[in-house]
C-alpha cells in the first residue's frame, strides 16, 4: 500500500485532480502513480457498418474505415501520453518524490482494482470528461468505484487547495465506526480541524456513541468542533456546511445491501452531486 493512483482524464478537474494526488502523497509521504484509461467508449465504424452495408464493392470503404480506427486509437494513446507527462511534470514542480505513470488499455474500474493491491488512496475528478460543463454530473464510474474498491478515495473539486478543515457525518454505525478508525490511524486527515457533526436517528444510543467519537478524535490529538443536531440529514448537514466554511468533507462508503443503499447511498450521493467540496469515502 505504498501509492497513491491519481486518474487523469483530460477533463477539466484534470489538474485539479492532479493538485489533490500531489497533497494526498505528501501528506501521507507516498509515490504518486498518475492513472490514464483509455476506454473503449463507442464501438468502431468497422464493427458497426459491416453487417449493413456489406462487402464486396464496399470492402475498400470498410478497409479505409479499419484505418481511420487505427489512427484514431494512436491519437489518443499519444495524447494519454502527454497528459500523464503533463501532471508528471505538475508533481515535479511540487518536488513530488518516486512520481510515475502509466496508461491501461481499459475501463478506469478495471485499471483501478488492478493497481489496488499496491494503493494507499485513490484520487479522482467528479465528473468525467464527457461532464465537464454540468455541475451536478458525477463522473459515470465514480459509485462503481466506490462500491468496488478497498481503498480511501478522495473525489476532487474544481480550484482544489489544500484544506484546512474537514467535517465527517458520524451516523453510529459500522461502517461509521470504521471510518473514525481510517481517520485516527491514516494521517492524512490530522493537523484539520475536524467537524463532527451527528444528525439524530434511530440508531440505539447514538448520542452516547457521538460523544465516545469525539472523545476518541480529541484524545487522538484533533481539533474538534461537535454538533449533535436533529432534522432531514441531507437538509441539515448541507446547511451546516455552509454555516461553518467546512472545506472537505468526508464520509462512509456505500453499502453493498440495495435497501441500505435506498437509505443512505441516496444521501451521500447527494453531497456528491450538490457540494463544490472534495469529499473523502472511506470504508
Amino acid at each position: 500500500m505504498n501509492k497513491v493512483i491519481t486518474c487523469i482524464d483530460g477533463s477539466i478537474y484534470s489538474d485539479d485532480v492532479c493538485n489533490a494526488g500531489i497533497w494526498v502523497s505528501k501528506k501521507l509521504n507516498k509515490s504518486i502513480l498518475f492513472l490514464h484509461a483509455l476506454e473503449k467508449n463507442h464501438v468502431s465504424v468497422v464493427d458497426d457498418l459491416s453487417g449493413t452495408i456489406g462487402f464486396g464493392a464496399n470492402a475498400t470503404l470498410l478497409n479505409e474505415m479499419a484505418s481511420l480506427d487505427a489512427h484514431r486509437s494512436k491519437i489518443a494513446l499519444k495524447v494519454g501520453k502527454e497528459m500523464l507527462n503533463h501532471a508528471v511534470n505538475i508533481a515535479n514542480e511540487n518536488e513530488c518524490e518516486n512520481v510515475e505513470q502509466t496508461q491501461r488499455h481499459s475501463d478506469i474500474v478495471e485499471a483501478i482494482q488492478d493497481l489496488e493491491q499496491d494503493a494507499r488512496f485513490i484520487v479522482i475528478g467528479r465528473s468525467g470528461k464527457n461532464h465537464d460543463h454540468s455541475f451536478k454530473a458525477i463522473g459515470s464510474h465514480i459509485e462503481q468505484v466506490i462500491r468496488h474498491v478497498h481503498t480511501p478515495v478522495l473525489i476532487t473539486n474544481r480550484d482544489f487547495t489544500d484544506p484546512k478543515s474537514f467535517m465527517f457525518a458520524y451516523d453510529g454505525r459500522e461502517t461509521a465506526d470504521k471510518a473514525v478508525k481510517r481517520i485516527i490511524e491514516g494521517g492524512l486527515l490530522h493537523n484539520l480541524t475536524c467537524h463532527l457533526v451527528t444528525v439524530k436517528n434511530g440508531q440505539k444510543d447514538i448520542l452516547e456513541k457521538f460523544n465516545q467519537t469525539k472523545s476518541m478524535l480529541i484524545d487522538s490529538g484533533f481539533d474538534v468542533k461537535s454538533s449533535f443536531i436533529e432534522g432531514n440529514i441531507y437538509n441539515v448537514l448541507m446547511d451546516y456546511i455552509s454555516e461553518n466554511n467546512v472545506e472537505m468533507l468526508v464520509m462512509g462508503a456505500f453499502s453493498h445491501s440495495k435497501l441500505a443503499h435506498a437509505f443512505l447511498g441516496s444521501n451521500t450521493l447527494k453531497m456528491i452531486e450538490n457540494t463544490n467540496l472534495p469529499l473523502i469515502i472511506l470504508r
